[in-house]
């Protein structure tokens, strides 16, 4: 093929991806605007103020956490299989070290999450594990570590001192007097997370070394720093999710994060990241994120005579939309021209 051939048959893929990708963040929205309508329309509570409220905390919690874990998607490597024990260790440090303050305590959680993401980092990055096998097996190291070190005891703050109060306080505190901290927090992280995927040097090598890896080693890419500075956001993310939840639920304990990986992965998949890696936004994400709380309060909603769906059926429910759309993403992607698989 010729060169002004190539270019334009690069161009027209460029073009290509770019209106998947624009169609894919629409559809993500347009879902969320449908299951709003249709929680307005079940029988329940769905407008209460409370319920309203609780929708949000979702929202804003594992949207944190989304923000983080999209990096790795985008760079090819899926997800953090270690992030609920990355969100427990970090709370129940930061408990933890409450007297000798509370910054040192906030600062020693996320140090905390923040060296694990190191060491996935460095493993999967610069040893080129299998992030899926690895990131397993940290979770399960972790929770072994957190047994270990505590017991199987829940560590509680203290109420009594300053610092423990201000950490009890930590998640209802508000910026301006109005706006919920860990909104402002979410809002912060994202567009800073989206700047930095489009418009830094570090985005661009993040995307080239997601579509394609050794593209991006053979042109000078560092990727295994790349890929290792990836996990450390993620992991960075994760641990002040799970410290807001800890002060949430005002203990910290080894199932802070539960299920946040899998419903992680989910958002960020639903939100138009593919999980062939180099495509999709962080607009893209936080709509994921949006359908992801509001199924699972939709859910919550549904009364067949005596039958409710629990936290068992909402995994089914979860993980049915997981391989529903990564299918489609795959054959969609195909059908384009977009993956050679």
């Amino acid at each position: 093929m010729s060169e002004p051939a190539a270019s334009r048959e690069d161009a027209r893929a460029q073009k290509t991806s770019r209106l998947h990708g624009t169609l894919n963040v629409l559809g993500v929205y347009a879902l969320v605007i449908a299951l709003f309508m249709l929680g307005c329309l079940m029988p329940g509570e769905f407008l209460t103020r409370d319920n309203l409220l609780n929708i949000l905390r979702d929202i804003m919690l594992l949207g944190i956490v989304c923000v983080g874990v999209a990096f790795i998607t985008y760079s090819q490597h899926y997800v953090d299989l270690s992030i609920p024990g990355i969100m427990a260790l970090s709370g129940i440090i930061a408990v933890s070290m409450l007297p000798y303050g509370f910054v040192i305590a906030l600062l020693s959680g996320i140090a905390a999450g923040m060296a694990i993401g190191a060491v996935n980092g460095v493993v999967i990055g610069y040893l080129r594990l299998n992030p899926i096998i690895w990131t397993l097996a940290m979770m399960s190291v972790l929770s072994g570590v957190i047994r270990k070190a505590y017991g199987g005891k829940q560590v509680y703050p203290d109420a009594a001192t300053d610092a423990g109060n201000a950490f009890l306080n930590l998640y209802h505190s508000e910026v301006f007097g109005v706006i919920p901290l860990p909104f402002a927090i979410l809002a912060v992280l994202a567009l800073a997370a989206d700047f930095l995927m489009r418009k830094t040097a570090f985005g661009a090598q993040l995307k080239l070394t997601g579509s394609s890896y050794e593209a991006a080693r053979m042109t000078g890419v560092n990727v295994r720093r790349v890929v290792a500075a990836a996990f450390v956001i993620s992991a960075a993310a994760s641990a002040l999710a799970g410290i807001l939840l800890t002060s949430f639920n005002k203990v910290g304990a080894q199932y802070i994060g539960k299920d946040y990986d899998f419903q992680a992965i989910t958002a960020v998949v639903i939100g138009g990241t593919t999980l062939a890696g180099g495509r999709g936004s962080i607009f893209g994400v936080m709509g994921g994120v949006m359908v992801i709380a509001l199924m699972n309060k939709v859910m919550s909603l549904v009364r067949i005579g005596d039958f409710v769906i629990g936290d068992f059926q909402k995994n089914i429910v979860l993980g049915a939309v997981f391989i529903l759309v990564v299918g489609i993403n795959s054959f969609s992607r195909r059908k384009s021209g977009l993956d050679d698989a």
